[in-house]
């Protein structure tokens, strides 16, 4: 199981959701839990390297809906890839 850290701007983020954008972004987390688990990601959630910012990537969530994250260092003792969640929001979190 992959262990998670998000930032304080991804919580920051997070608080500026609405409901039912908190719930698709967890719908997406859970399948990007399984993707990572299964070495593949899923090809709805659209994960691809984030131009802007070496070693980050971005995945879809929703139409309008996007994630900004990066692999971080291994939590000892814990199996699976460490995740740090950046950003999450609508496309403004690009700007």
């Amino acid at each position: 199981m992959p262990t998670f850290d998000p930032v304080a701007a991804f919580w920051a983020d997070w608080r500026r959701l609405r409901p039912e954008q908190k719930a698709a972004f967890l719908r997406a987390r859970d399948l990007f839990v399984k993707s990572l688990a299964e070495g593949v990601f899923h090809p709805s959630l659209r994960v691809k390297r984030y131009r802007s910012l070496p070693g980050v990537y971005e995945m879809t969530w929703a139409p309008d809906g996007r994630a900004l994250w990066a692999y971080g260092q291994s939590v000892p003792g814990q199996p699976g890839p460490h995740i740090v969640w950046l950003h999450v929001g609508t496309h403004k979190i690009f700007d």
